[in-house]
């Protein structure tokens, strides 16, 4: 079963990018390296040629992952986001009310998540917590290690 993922234009082009990569630079590597060892001889006996396959499978696999991945592939518009809620991209600074310090996230496809940047996934905890929630609000949010309360301090689109 496939699942649709949402994704930002520069998202898609990193995902296209990385396919068109597997596909046309990849690819012929490793067909290569399959010829090459085929080419020294009994295959029977041939661990180069096995390891080459190998490799050749795994690729195959990325490849057709990320094809199925780039078909339910979703273009976002981000003019059509309400500006009053937390939603998918999203910047969003909230105050931890234990500690009172206060942090600043991007909530992203899960795909385009990177903590040190300070992008998180909608499907992450914390994403989830947040996602719906207005200026003001305080979210109680379940993390493994207990529940935690963000109040949110602003909303904004870049």
């Amino acid at each position: 079963m496939s699942t649709v993922s949402y994704y930002t234009a520069d998202g898609l082009k990193k995902l296209r990018e990385e396919l068109d990569q597997l596909k046309n630079v990849e690819r012929p590597k490793a067909s290569a390296a399959i010829a090459e060892a085929r080419d020294k001889g009994d295959l029977s006996e041939n661990a180069e040629y096995d390891a080459a396959k190998e490799a050749q499978g795994l690729l195959e696999m990325r490849i057709a992952k990320l094809e199925e991945v780039h078909a339910n592939a979703r273009l976002i518009d981000e003019s059509q986001l309400d500006v009053s809620k937390v939603l998918v991209l999203s910047n969003v600074k909230i105050r931890n009310m234990a500690n009172k310090q206060e942090i600043r996230y991007t909530l992203v496809a899960e795909s385009e998540a990177d903590l040190k940047t300070g992008k998180i996934s909608v499907t992450s905890p914390i994403g989830r917590g947040l996602l719906g929630k207005s200026v003001g609000e305080v979210a109680e949010i379940t993390v493994p290690n207990g529940t935690i309360k963000f109040e949110i301090l602003e909303i904004s689109r870049d």
